[in-house]
């Protein structure tokens, strides 16, 4: 099934119809083949339009409405039923991270899942993004396919933590904190992670490093479901929501230390 896209400047009828029209509640799963339906939060109308183009030509998407400023995308999110919304960090009204706090805090909204978009070698305000919420990071200038391939993975559960860039990117921001906001900053706590078992603090670890289950399998010699069982348990344990989270997580318990960039495992 091809993309449709259903644009809408703020959260208009436009957007009501189109959730209507799809017959599901806020509460009813998204059924299998059933296209996944994504809000576009940015204040540049023609980034917007670029994305909505793109998401257009791909199948099993649908843009359901586009949002120029944060508020704006929270409505739309709700009224349009949406199962994803790609969010700009910085519009304005309500910038992009207040937005995905309200998302992530809003019980009708719990599986409205957040792809942050950033600059990444300028915007050191994603790591605030993700605490507040989000599933993943993209740079705006990404390739088509991995924009996709992005909001496919978001939309499926999984945080988008590729190896490498995250790591960097929050390393970079807990190393250095924006002129006036070091006494903001919470210090690392390292008895945050005493509820973890040393097998979990090493999985922890890999996951901080952008490393995906089969990575730490690889690293730790284990099998993949248990990989997979171990981060789930973590999560658990430490009441996070999702892998960008952990990452958080572990760098604010000084479990790993800002620093060089990581390689995967061997």
């Amino acid at each position: 099934m091809s993309g449709q896209t259903h644009a809408s400047a703020s959260a208009s009828a436009s957007a009501s119809t189109s959730a209507s029209a799809s017959g599901r509640t806020p509460d009813a799963p998204r059924g299998a083949g059933t296209p996944l339906r994504i809000v576009l939060a940015d204040d540049q109308t023609l980034v917007r339009s670029a994305f909505a183009m793109l998401i257009a030509s791909a199948p099993g998407m649908t843009v359901v409405g586009e949002a120029g400023t944060g508020r704006e995308a929270v409505a739309l999110a709700r009224s349009a039923h949406a199962d994803l919304v790609v969010m700009d960090i910085r519009m304005p009204d309500l910038d992009g991270i207040e937005a995905t706090r309200l998302i992530a805090a809003a019980g009708d909204l719990d599986q409205v899942k957040v792809l942050v978009l950033t600059t990444y070698d300028t915007d050191e305000h994603v790591v605030e993004a993700l605490r507040a919420g989000a599933s993943g990071f993209l740079v705006k200038d990404t390739r088509p396919a991995e924009l996709l391939d992005a909001i496919r993975t978001v939309a499926a559960g999984d945080s988008l933590l590729s190896p490498g860039p995250t790591a960097r990117l929050i390393a970079r921001v807990l190393r250095t904190p924006e002129p006036g906001d070091s006494a903001d900053r919470a210090e690392p706590a390292p008895g945050a992670l005493d509820v973890l078992s040393a097998r979990e603090r090493e999985v922890l670890a890999l996951v901080a490093r952008g490393h995906n289950n089969a990575e730490i399998a690889h690293a730790l010699a284990l099998s993949p479901l248990t990989a997979k069982t171990h981060v789930s348990r973590i999560m658990g344990k430490l009441s996070v929501r999702d892998r960008a989270q952990l990452v958080i997580a572990a760098y604010e318990s000084g479990l790993v230390t800002p620093g060089a960039a990581p390689q995967p495992p061997d």
